[in-house]
């Protein structure tokens, strides 16, 4: 869909629906330095005036675009900007953002029965307990043995590769 303006029409929607509801500005989340899947592209971002606000140590960024003069850019809770747990073994925190984890987390937990690999699968339904997610995304965030290892949504296939 590149090259549509569909990005320009949904910023531009953003920014209204924000300004609507006397917001300071608006924030979201893009890959250090490059494309990821699932995230914003940054070099866009840029292009259309957000501010890199804070950095996650798993290279996950927090932008901004001030809506007012001196606005305070938004910040990580620690817990994000450091993301680690102390269980070992898989663990898995999903929400229902994306349509696809309804499809794939199921499957995953299967793959990880079938092959005896301990996963620990934590589905956030509320805003207070994804508020506290320690990762910097909530949509999907797969840790092993307390290592942050990505946001990305996992097949079965890759799953088991991990």
């Amino acid at each position: 869909m590149k090259g549509r303006g569909y990005s320009n029409d949904l910023l531009g929607k953003c920014i209204h629906d924000a300004q609507a509801q006397k917001k300071r500005g608006i924030c979201i989340l893009c890959a250090e330095g490059r494309k990821r899947e699932f995230l914003a592209d940054p070099k866009f971002l840029v292009y259309k005036g957000f501010r890199v606000a804070d950095i996650s140590d798993c290279g996950i960024n927090l932008m901004y675009l001030p809506l007012v003069p001196n606005a305070e850019p938004p910040k990580f809770k620690e817990s994000a900007k450091h993301p680690k747990i102390k269980d070992k073994g898989f663990v898995l925190f999903y929400t229902d953002q994306c349509p696809f984890t309804c499809y794939w987390v199921p499957r995953v937990e299967q793959a990880a029965k079938e092959h005896g690999i301990a996963l620990q699968v934590i589905h956030i339904t509320d805003k207070q307990t994804a508020q506290n997610v320690p990762a910097p995304v909530t949509t999907y965030a797969l840790f092993r043995d307390g290592k942050f290892l990505t946001h990305s949504i996992q097949t079965e296939k890759k799953f088991l590769a991990l």
